[in-house]
Parts: C-alpha cells; sequence; structure tokens
C-alpha cells in the first residue's frame, strides 16, 4: 500500500496534512466508518481521495452538485487520476459506457448523484465494481434535520447491503448534534466515529450592521476592504441591479446566477478569479467548489434562510488563513421577511398538486411513465402556459424536490460528444457507401483518436468546420445524420436547467405528500429563521460564540477580531486612555488651578476633544469643581 505521505506530494504537492486530516485518512484506512466535519476550504476531498489512492479499487462519490462533480473530476484528471461522474444530462448509452469503464477500465474515482443510486442500471453494475470507499460528499444532506435534506440521500444505506464491509466517509462542513447523530444513524454506521475540527475560523472577522441604505453601507464596506469578494442576494434580479449600482460607483462588479448563459457565467467567473472583476453579486449557488482562497470580503446583503447556509457562505473568505471579513447588512423590515420567505417556500398542499399537474402535463407525462427521465427545463414558459404565480411555482417545485419525486439541476454547460458504437468493418462498408460522408469520420478519428470507439469523447464542431472548410451548421447536420445512421452517438451541447422526474408520475390527487412532515419542516425553518434574526440583532455576544454554540460547541474564548470584540477592545484602549489622561490632568491641577482652556493647552490636539468628555465626567462625579474665578481644582 502506497504511504499516504508520498501520495499528498505526488499528486497534490503538498508535504503535511492539515489538522485532523491525517487522522480522518487513517480511520478510513482502518475500515471505520466516519464523519468528518471540516469547515469550508478545510480540504474535505482529500479525506477521501487520498486513502482511495492508497487501496486498490474504486471510490464511489456520491454528491448532489453537478457543478462540483464536474470540477473535482476535472482537478482529478488534471493530477492524471482517472475520474468520472454520472448525473442528469448523460444519456442511457452514456451512462451504460461510464459505468463499463468502472467495472473493467481502470476508473479510481466515479462521481455521481444520490438519485443514480435507485436506477436498476447502477445497482447491478456496483456488485461487479471492487469499490474500496463510498464517500458521501454533502452529507447533511441525509438528515430532515438539516438545512438542504434530499430525500435520495436516503438511498445510500441501501447501497450498503450490496457493499457490506465497504467503509464510509461522510463529510460535511457544518451539523448540529442532532444532524451529526442523524447521519450516523442514516448510514447505518457500524459504530459512532466522528472527527471534527473547530467550527471557529480565527481569521475570518463576522459582524451584522444595521443598515437604512444598504448600497451605501455596501460601497463603504467594500471601499475599506482591499481585495475581491462576494455580494450575496436573493434573487436574479438583485444581482444585476445591485452589480450595476457598483459599476455606476466606480468598482468592478459583475452579476452571476443560474439564468445566464454557460459562456457569460464562465467569462465572468474566470475575471473574478484572475481579480479582472473585483465583486461577484450573486445568488447562494456562487462559490460552491470554486477554489479561490484570497477572498477578503463577504457580504450578505440579504438575510440568509439560516445559519448553517451562513456559515458556509461566508467561510468562502479567507480560505488562505489571512484576515478576512463577514458582513451582513440588515434593515428593520428584514427582521420580518426573513420569517414571510419562510412561509412563502412551504406552499399550501393544493398548491404543490396543482404545481405537479401542470409540470406532468408540459412534459406530457402519462400516469406510471416517466420515472428517471430527463426534460430541458424553462419556468417562464411553464409559468405563462399554466397562468402559474412565478414565486408560488419555484417555491412548489423545490418542496416537490425534497419530497423526493423530481430533481432539479440549475443550468450547467455539457459540451458535444461523440462515440462511435460501430465496429471497424461496418464503419468501413459505410464510409464506402457514402464517400460525402468519409472526411468527416476520418478527421473525427484523426482528432479524437480511438477513444472514440470505447467512450464519448467531447468534440468540437467549430474545429470540425475549420478542418474541413465547411461552416458549422454543415458540420452539426451531418454528425445528427450519422447519428441517425447509427453509425456514431451524437450528443449535442448544452446549456439549459434540467428536470428530472426521480419516479412514475403520480395522479396529481393521490401524489403521496406527508403533510404531518411538511408541517414539521415548516415549523424548523421557522426556528432556524428566528436564529438567524437572533445572531444578527445580538449586540453583547461575540459573534464567533453565537455560531459555535448554535453548532454545539461552546467556548468561553472570545475570537477578538468580530464586530462586537472589537468594540470591547475599542472601550478598554478607550478606558486606558481615559484613566492614563485623568492621572496627568490631576497632577497638573493639584499643583495649579486653571481654566479649562488654559488646562487644554497643556495636552496635544488630538487629545482636546476627549479631554472636554473626560473634564466633564470628572465634573459630574465630583472629582473636580470650578472655583469662583472659573478655574478647575481638585474636590477635597
Amino acid at each position: 500500500m502506497p504511504e499516504i505521505h508520498q501520495i499528498l506530494k505526488q499528486y497534490w504537492g503538498y508535504d503535511q496534512f492539515r489538522p485532523l486530516q491525517e487522522d480522518i485518512i487513517n480511520a478510513a484506512l482502518a475500515g471505520k466508518d466516519t464523519l468528518a466535519l471540516l469547515p469550508t476550504g478545510g480540504g474535505k476531498s482529500i479525506c477521501f481521495q487520498v486513502p482511495a489512492m492508497a487501496m486498490e479499487g474504486i471510490c464511489l462519490v456520491i454528491s448532489p452538485l453537478i457543478a462540483l462533480m464536474k470540477d473535482q473530476v476535472m482537478q482529478l484528471q488534471k493530477r492524471g487520476i482517472s475520474a468520472i461522474a454520472i448525473h442528469t444530462g448523460m444519456n442511457r448509452r452514456e451512462i451504460d459506457i461510464a459505468l463499463d469503464n468502472c467495472v473493467y477500465g481502470g476508473v479510481k474515482f466515479l462521481y455521481l448523484s444520490p438519485e443514480r443510486l435507485q436506477t436498476d442500471i447502477f445497482r447491478e453494475r456496483v456488485k461487479k465494481m471492487n469499490v474500496c470507499l463510498l464517500a458521501v460528499d454533502e452529507a447533511h444532506c441525509i438528515s430532515q434535520w438539516g438545512y438542504d435534506f434530499r430525500p435520495p440521500y436516503l438511498q445510500i444505506a441501501q447501497l450498503r447491503e450490496v457493499l457490506p464491509d465497504i467503509p464510509i466517509l461522510a463529510l460535511t462542513a457544518t451539523a448540529t448534534e442532532t444532524v451529526k447523530k442523524d447521519i450516523q444513524e442514516k448510514l447505518a454506521f457500524k459504530q459512532e466515529n466522528v472527527f471534527q475540527s473547530s467550527f471557529a475560523r480565527a481569521n475570518l472577522s463576522y459582524s451584522a450592521q444595521p443598515a437604512e441604505d444598504k448600497i451605501n453601507r455596501l460601497a463603504e464596506v467594500i471601499k475599506s476592504v482591499p481585495g475581491t469578494g462576494i455580494v450575496y442576494v436573493r434573487s436574479r434580479k438583485r444581482t444585476v441591479e445591485i452589480a450595476n449600482e457598483l459599476l455606476r460607483r466606480g468598482f468592478k462588479a459583475a452579476p452571476y446566477h443560474a439564468g445566464l448563459s454557460f459562456e457569460q457565467r464562465n467569462q465572468t467567473q474566470t475575471a473574478w478569479l484572475e481579480n479582472r472583476v473585483q465583486i461577484m453579486v450573486a445568488t447562494n449557488a456562487f462559490g460552491m467548489g470554486i477554489d479561490k482562497p484570497d477572498v477578503r470580503l463577504v457580504v450578505h446583503v440579504d438575510l440568509p434562510d439560516n445559519l448553517e447556509a451562513y456559515y458556509q457562505e461566508a467561510g468562502r473568505a479567507g480560505r488562505d488563513g489571512r484576515y478576512a471579513y463577514a458582513v451582513v447588512l440588515f434593515a428593520p423590515n428584514d427582521l420580518l421577511e426573513v420569517r414571510e420567505k419562510v412561509e412563502e417556500a412551504h406552499p399550501p398542499m393544493e398548491t404543490l398538486r396543482k404545481t405537479y399537474q401542470a409540470l406532468a402535463n408540459f412534459y406530457q407525462i402519462a400516469v406510471g411513465s416517466g420515472e428517471f427521465v430527463t426534460f430541458d427545463f424553462n419556468l417562464e414558459e411553464l409559468v405563462k402556459t399554466y397562468k402559474l404565480n412565478p414565486l408560488e411555482t419555484h417555491h412548489s417545485l423545490k418542496k416537490l424536490e425534497t419530497e423526493g419525486f423530481l430533481q432539479l439541476n440549475d443550468a450547467y454547460f455539457s459540451p458535444s460528444k461523440v462515440y462511435i458504437p460501430a465496429g471497424k468493418e461496418e464503419l468501413y462498408k459505410f464510409q464506402v457507401a457514402n464517400r460525402e460522408l468519409d472526411p468527416l469520420l476520418k478527421l473525427l478519428i484523426r482528432m479524437y483518436g480511438g477513444e472514440l470507439f470505447t467512450n464519448f469523447v467531447k468534440i468540437s464542431e467549430h474545429s470540425l468546420a475549420l478542418n474541413l472548410k465547411a461552416t458549422q451548421p454543415q458540420i452539426v447536420k451531418m454528425l445528427e445524420f450519422l447519428d441517425k445512421s447509427g453509425v456514431i452517438v451524437y450528443e449535442p451541447q448544452h446549456d439549459k436547467p434540467q428536470v428530472l422526474f426521480t419516479t412514475p408520475r403520480y395522479d396529481a390527487t393521490t401524489l403521496p405528500l406527508n403533510q404531518k412532515k411538511l408541517r414539521s419542516f415548516r415549523g424548523l425553518a421557522l426556528e432556524k429563521a428566528d436564529s438567524v434574526v437572533r445572531y444578527v440583532q445580538t449586540e453583547n455576544r461575540c459573534r464567533t460564540q453565537l455560531l459555535l454554540e448554535y453548532f454545539g460547541e461552546i467556548s468561553d474564548e472570545s475570537c477578538r477580531i468580530c464586530d462586537f470584540c472589537l468594540k470591547q477592545k475599542k472601550r478598554k484602549k478607550q478606558q486606558e486612555e481615559f484613566a492614563q489622561l485623568e492621572k496627568q490632568l490631576l497632577e497638573i491641577i493639584a499643583n495649579e488651578p486653571l481654566l479649562p482652556k488654559m488646562l487644554a493647552e497643556k495636552f496635544p490636539a488630538k487629545q482636546r476633544e476627549t479631554l472636554t468628555d473626560l473634564l466633564r465626567k470628572m465634573l459630574d462625579s465630583g472629582k473636580l469643581k470650578y472655583l469662583e474665578s472659573g478655574e478647575l481644582v481638585v474636590r477635597k
């Protein structure tokens, strides 16, 4: 078995592990079920990637976010490690080939969404795989007491029946005591085993600032903190409005949300990563899986739904260990709105049924069909077609997702891909019979190699067109004809949101909604919203201590850098200055009574305002008194 420090150095270039990483890795290598809680930027992926590289076989990684999966797969491939992902948007043939490669092709990491665990094609193939480790990323999603519960995560325990002796490593950045217990129970841990680093971030200064005019206050905050930052808002519309206002004020700002095209998002993200854009104004999806350690500032202009989400989003600042700032701006009406948002996010039963019916009708899915079928999704068209309320529909779809009836994925870019299922003899016969397509087929093989016959390979229609001196539409038309002829399988690029039905379609009237559970979720969401309100309104506690307490970590030590601690430090410094000034003042007056003006002249100009305040307090307390001449003396 290769030594873990050697693996870390060879593939990641690091000489040593971060705190807790080595302990977590050794627990996985010893075959122990393990729950690891590490803060955002704490190096969670290393904890399963290194032990998997030290073991024989494939590591299954369950992750809820396509963007995160694709990013990690790309990072592993750059390091020369064989990794693939199976996600919504791949057709059955593509999935079939990917799973075959996991059984026979030496793939080291297979990333997949929890929904895929339920499919027959996966459950049959996984039995043939030599699995060495099961990693569950964002493990809080398995707990109904967490802030992002996803029912398909509950299928992981069933996977353990197929892989009874394979250790499981669950990872998350945030979990309360209740959620920690729930994760281990739902994943059928053989025994409790938790590694948890402190939730405290020694370099992150938290603050909550009341602000009637948020834009002005935001501009002041950005001016005071040099470096790149993220401004989080609730809606896509707000990202554009605030980014434009910051641009007008001279800041290099840009909006980022799922409604932008892949090209726009990619260009904006790259500009921000390269520091050509200073401030990214974004919805909360931005930042997940993006490795930018030098973010100096994260500002929430709208209150987050809960402290778990806030901790993760704020934690994207200062991952390089240098000082960074996490600021919440709030107005009085925000404190009422945060509860109203929760009410909006939990629509009544009849609204859920109506939305489900509209969605099924929109895609013409018959009752009993549609399971694991993916469709391009356009909320605007759905709302317009059935005259629905957009906000109500959005929340209803999210709730139907939480209930396990469907999965929604934001727009993500999937490039064009080609696979050649035809054998070489069959292909040759086709080329002879279709000489006008022969140059394209030869070019495909020359440009993309023999892997075309074993796997889907990313292609560029633009490059093919340049090489053949044709137009891109002509190339697309030929590829589509080859696909219809069965010679190739051609998957054109797409960049649209997707909806996946995770169960056969129900009759909306018999949709098995659990009313008791939905009411419980609503109550829990309201409690979490109240915790956010308490956090921003509290003025007499260290903010880090408040967050730690929420996650069940009690600490008597203040962070010394949050807004409360800095005020305390300033107050203490003022008290020390007052005491020193008072001592000097008493020594002067003890020798000779003086008029206030003459007394002030004996001190530097910068101390005179403080001196005026001190004199007033000393007169009020009776330490000094005025003579009839107007001079000050020490009262005996």
